[in-house]
């Protein structure tokens, strides 16, 4: 069994790109796989990988400046949801493009997920669902608000035109584990918006701690790693992946015409040349083969490399 960590923390590091090779040698030593961003502005990640090597992960990063105080959410899988390790330098963890934005100095209330039911279900409140439109679509909040933007980037822009909608309302806002949220209700404060609160641990948490008879969650939640989506109790969700436009599909969608493995789906059929199909194909060609090799040249529910 692989115990998957998904983690973040907002500190400022004065030299992000020394603390890289670090953290890779503690991956190489304990076979821990995933991804970690770093940025000036801290760091964000999901590895996997045994309890040694997890635990030896996590005290290393504990060690890094201000990260004292991590905290992470664990979760299970039986099978390997992630082919090898990246570290990644960025300009920010998670990209909303906006400078002056700075979690570590002020961000909206938190709210325990055994709280959050009440606070959603006031009139007074709106609920707003700060992820992609990708991930909204397979499962959200009774009666959140969709922004349906394609990266978290464009968030700025939608409040902008729609922020005369919530005037004299509460602001609720979730994603799938807290970072953007940390950056979303720190955008909002900054415009004046005084009352926000925001969705302690993300929905992983309230996934996790909330019994579904009553829930208020409808649907599975993406997530960035080789599970696709999970359901309450962080069982692994019904979702694979569309190799081509890297987004949750079900397995009766494999049954639809549109689909053609690793080339395209019903969502994005319409979306690719043919000679992008054919590229494609070239590339699934060469999953088989690894495949009968017994190796992975693709992980087989990748993860969409979007920001």
């Amino acid at each position: 069994m692989y115990t998957i960590v998904a983690l973040y923390h907002f500190t400022h590091f004065i030299n992000p790109e020394a603390l890289m090779a670090p953290v890779i040698n503690v991956a190489h030593d304990y076979d821990v796989t995933g991804t970690i961003l770093l940025a000036h502005e801290g760091i964000n990640g999901t590895v996997a990988g045994d309890r040694n090597g997890i635990e030896a992960m996590l005290s290393h990063i504990r060690s890094l400046p201000g990260c004292a105080d991590l905290e992470w959410k664990e979760s299970q899988s039986p099978t390997p949801p992630f082919g090898k390790m990246k570290v990644r330098l960025k300009r920010e963890i998670v990209t909303m493009g906006q400078p002056n934005v700075d979690p570590v100095a002020h961000t909206g209330h938190y709210v325990a997920a055994s709280d959050w039911n009440n606070l959603i279900n006031r009139d007074d409140v709106a609920v707003i669902d700060t992820r992609n439109d990708y991930e909204v679509a397979i499962g959200t909040f009774d009666g959140a608000i969709d922004p349906k933007t394609a990266s978290f980037r464009d968030f700025p822009a939608w409040w902008e035109v729609n922020k005369d909608r919530f005037h004299n309302k509460k602001i609720a806002m979730f994603c799938t584990g807290g970072i953007r949220c940390e950056k979303s209700t720190n955008y909002l404060i900054q415009q004046g918006v005084h009352d926000v609160y925001h969705l302690k641990g993300g929905i992983l948490k309230y996934l996790e701690e909330v019994p579904k008879t009553i829930s208020s969650w409808k649907g599975s939640c993406f997530v960035f790693d080789g599970r696709v989506s999970v359901d309450h109790g962080l069982a692994v969700g019904p979702h694979y992946l569309c190799h081509a436009c890297r987004c949750p599909i079900l397995p009766e969608d494999q049954d639809l015409p549109e689909y053609e493995a690793g080339v395209s789906c019903h969502l994005c059929i319409a979306d690719t040349s043919e000679g992008d199909k054919q590229r494609f194909r070239e590339r699934q060609k060469q999953v088989k083969l690894a495949q009968e090799r017994g190796t992975n040249h693709l992980t087989g529910r990748m993860v969409p490399d979007k920001e």
